[in-house]
């Protein structure tokens, strides 16, 4: 009967300690699990102050700078003052209109053969 006390005794001693690692494995989890929260919204909390930094960076850059560029803008009488002189004549923007039958007669003329394939 003593043995059988003993034995109990000594179980509830190894229930005990086991309970106590038990206990101390499950803290330890837990405070990791509390580390990586906390670095998961420190770092959230970084990338949005970098974000408000580059927002604030481009706005002062932007700001430095002129809202509108310059236009410019030209009046008729600039281009009409005597001091602008040319060599020889300006080329024509735009090329004359060109008759067909008159560039046919030009190419015969010019070639004395029809090289045109027709059916």
């Amino acid at each position: 009967m003593e043995n059988e006390k003993v034995d109990r005794a000594m179980a509830s001693v190894y229930n005990d300690e086991d309970d106590e690692q038990e206990e101390q494995k499950v803290e330890k989890f837990f405070s990791l699990i509390r580390g990586f929260q906390e670095a998961r919204n420190n770092r959230r909390k970084d990338q949005v102050l970098e974000e408000e930094e580059r927002k604030k960076k481009v706005k002062r850059l932007n700001d430095s700078q002129p809202s509108s560029s310059w236009v410019p803008s030209f009046e008729w009488e600039d281009f009409m003052t005597d001091e602008i002189q040319f060599r020889r004549p300006l080329p024509l923007v735009f090329p004359r209109p060109r008759n067909q039958k008159e560039d046919k007669k030009q190419q015969e003329e010019d070639d004395g053969l029809d090289l045109n394939l027709t059916l």
